[in-house]
């Protein structure tokens, strides 16, 4: 399922004397089946975006188109609830909406709310605790006896139970050490591809988006900056540095080795594996001659 953002203008508190303007001239698309990494600093409308996603705000101008159904601010939409469904976002810190009193009431929760039989609810549940990389045992067990870890993927199977379409990701490693946070994300991009699901990353890490990402879209004092693959947007440093944003590490080195040896590498590489492939090419093509 597509998503189109058509020239969304967003303004809290609109009318009153403490407006503001959110998001300005926001366009860009959201393909079937890719993964989509948005970046900026804190304030540049990142989150105010993802609540359009699924038409927990509406715009003030422009329109979302969200898989056929079009959300504007001149036309009320009904059935919200059914792109809700569609459109499932795991919120930064998810483990704060837990509430059951058992894991498996929780996952349950969603899908029985969009009316799903208690029997197909408990199904899915079970089978998506495995997913998240847990052990069926923990099903009866009360979500707040969990660590913060367990927590999280317990609040994740939750949101997956739903079967959106679109799953939608607001800093979902924050908080997490390095291996706690590739671990999700390795799981965010298995579910991604297994399920063939439009994914939407919203990160502060360069390093997320240029590993799992096919496309990114910077924002900046809400509005589009720069969109392109990351490959096409690591390799503008200084146009992403005057947006106060870095490139991956891996890039950096990179820059640093030409910049030292005054060699060019033929891509800018996104990990370590493309680094090392290119310096070894690079050092085959020099014993060669």
């Amino acid at each position: 399922m597509d998503i189109q953002l058509q020239e969304v203008e967003y303004r809290y508190a609109a009318g009153t004397p403490f407006e503001r303007l959110a998001l300005k001239d926001v366009s860009f698309t959201i393909p079937e089946g890719r993964f989509v990494a948005i970046i900026g600093h804190t304030g540049s409308g990142k989150s105010t975006i993802i609540q359009h996603l699924n038409a927990l705000l509406r715009p003030t101008k422009g329109k979302v188109v969200i898989g056929g159904r079009v959300v504007s601010a001149d036309k009320k939409e009904k059935n919200l609830k059914e792109i809700r469904k569609k459109v499932g976002i795991v919120f930064q810190f998810p483990e704060h909406q837990l509430f059951e009193e058992t894991v498996e009431k929780d996952i349950m929760y969603g899908p029985m709310n969009f009316g799903v039989s208690e029997e197909e609810a408990r199904d899915r549940a079970r089978g998506l605790i495995e997913k998240v990389g847990l052990p069926d045992s923990v099903l009866e067990k009360s979500p707040f006896d969990l660590s913060g870890g367990q927590m999280r993927r317990v609040a994740i199977a939750g949101v997956l139970a739903m079967e959106p379409d679109v799953l939608v990701l607001d800093e979902p490693t924050a908080g997490l050490d390095p291996r706690g946070r590739k671990e999700i994300m390795d799981m965010f991009y298995a579910l991604h591809k297994e399920k063939g699901l439009s994914t939407v990353l919203v990160t502060h890490s360069m390093e997320d988006a240029a590993f799992y990402a096919d496309d990114m879209v910077v924002m900046h004092k809400g509005s589009v900056c720069m969109q392109g693959t990351p490959r096409e947007l690591f390799s503008r440093p200084e146009e992403l540095a005057s947006y106060g944003l870095s490139v991956p590490e891996v890039i950096r080195f990179q820059q640093k080795f030409e910049e030292l040896s005054g060699m060019k590498l033929a891509r800018p590489c996104l990990t370590i594996e493309e680094l090392a492939e290119e310096l070894s090419r690079l050092r085959d093509w020099g014993g060669g001659s």
